[in-house]
């Protein structure tokens, strides 16, 4: 089996080259193919890959290349994990925002639009050379924002699926707050990428025991002490919302935070270049601990488990995936792409039915889910009218002076990646 990771020069690549040492027996990995431009750091990052799967015993080889259409040639998964721009581009959508009094965050607001702007062409780009060299391949979407950019990929005709962190996350916490193995935690995850809620909390499987309003009960202040919002409002909702609402349910407060502290880019960047130093060490041989804080918590085995069962492997029979609607919440157009559980197999994900949703969470997606069909449009056509419309849609602006102002801040600040500008 081969697997190419397209941006593999990632300082999260060691995470996942520990899940794939790890998890072998669920994933047997032959060639391992990291690709990324950045030679210099593509090298230290594949460096320490190789001691990894060397302390570890897997007998799987690990390429580093540049070149994109060898490194994905014969592949039967490709993991997509890049960023347009770098830290510098995200330190830019994490700021101007706030001049306006709104959200910097790279993947909601005006940075997240900006980011979807600059990431789409160049994720379609790399699918079209995957399909060209190997159509059957799979393509998993971890790279921000998964919605939209798995949407594009959807809609192009590629075999993709796209997948974040936050449901394992929470599938962990809970595991260790109730006590349980984590494979006994199988979640009513639903919503849409990075705006998603947890109705249920069920031991055993989709038709188990819901222990959600006991974990609430016992647990309830850890829980709203994760999320980063009021005991009294996760009580009142009696459903675990993604700290990702905290966005939107706790918004004029975020905004004041982010205008006192350090940009969260500004900490990775630091964090990025200290964990470079690690990589070069020979004596390296396992994930720095540092690499926990960087981000990206168990995507190593949601990543291992999802390609092994897309590749008829041994991975968990249901998982949240980020995939077509198709009637799985009826209030959304079918094309839409929802973030929720799945059966997965080498066919794909077909999602689980999903019970009457409540109007609080329902009508949020909605708004949402417009936002992402022109910011879609936005990032397939281009055009100032076109990045107007996607913000002055999105409910954490709204107002049409700010989606003025907003259009020519994302303009200015990312020319260089936008093809019409």
């Amino acid at each position: 089996m081969k697997l190419t990771v397209v941006g593999g020069g990632s300082t999260y690549t060691p995470e996942l080259v520990d899940g794939f040492a790890r998890l072998r027996d669920t994933l047997p990995v032959e060639e391992l193919v990291l690709v990324d431009p950045a030679a210099e750091r593509l090298e230290l990052v594949g460096g320490l890959a190789r001691r990894i799967f060397a302390k570890q015993g897997h007998p799987g080889r690990i390429v580093t290349t540049s070149d994109l259409d060898a490194g994905v040639e014969g592949a039967d998964a490709v993991l997509l994990q890049l960023r347009v721009g770098g830290q510098a581009a995200r330190l830019q959508d994490e700021t101007w925002p706030l001049e306006c009094g709104c959200i910097g965050q790279e993947t909601t607001g005006a940075g997240g639009l900006a980011k979807a702007l600059r990431t789409v062409p160049v994720v379609l780009d790399i699918a079209e050379r995957v399909r060209r060299t190997n159509p059957d391949a799979w393509i998993i979407d971890f790279t921000n924002p998964v919605g939209i950019v798995t949407r594009a990929l959807l809609q192009a005709g590629h075999r993709t699926v796209g997948l974040c962190n936050v449901a394992i996350g929470f599938q962990r916490k809970f595991a260790a707050l109730l006590g349980v193995a984590p494979a006994d935690v199988h979640l009513d995850h639903v919503g849409l990428n990075h705006l998603t809620w947890e109705t249920g909390v069920r031991l055993g499987g989709p038709e188990g025991e819901n222990v959600l309003p006991k974990l609430l009960a016992e647990h309830g202040d850890a829980v709203a002490d994760d999320l980063r919002l009021p005991r009294t409002l996760v009580d009142r909702l009696g459903v675990v919302p993604s700290y990702y609402l905290r966005y939107y349910y706790a918004h004029d407060e975020v905004v004041r935070d982010l205008r006192t502290k350090r940009s969260r880019a500004a900490e990775v960047a630091a964090m990025e270049k200290q964990l470079l130093e690690m990589y070069g060490d020979p004596a390296l041989d396992e994930k720095p601990e540092l690499l926990a804080r960087r981000g990206g918590a168990y995507y190593s085995e949601a990543a291992v488990d999802l390609a092994a069962s897309l590749l008829g492997g041994g991975g968990s029979p249901y998982q949240v995936v980020n995939t077509y609607n198709k009637g799985t919440l009826p209030f959304l157009p079918d094309d839409a792409v929802v973030e929720v559980q799945a059966a997965i197999g080498s066919h794909g994900p077909a999602p689980l039915p999903v019970p009457a949703v409540d109007p609080l969470y329902a009508g949020l997606m909605a708004n949402v889910t417009a936002y992402e069909d022109l910011a879609l449009e936005a990032a397939l056509r281009g055009g100032r009218d076109r990045v107007f419309r996607a913000l002055l849609a999105h409910p954490l602006i709204g107002q049409y002076a700010y989606a003025d102002t907003l259009t020519d801040q994302l303009i200015a600040h990312n020319r260089e990646h936008l093809a019409w500008a």
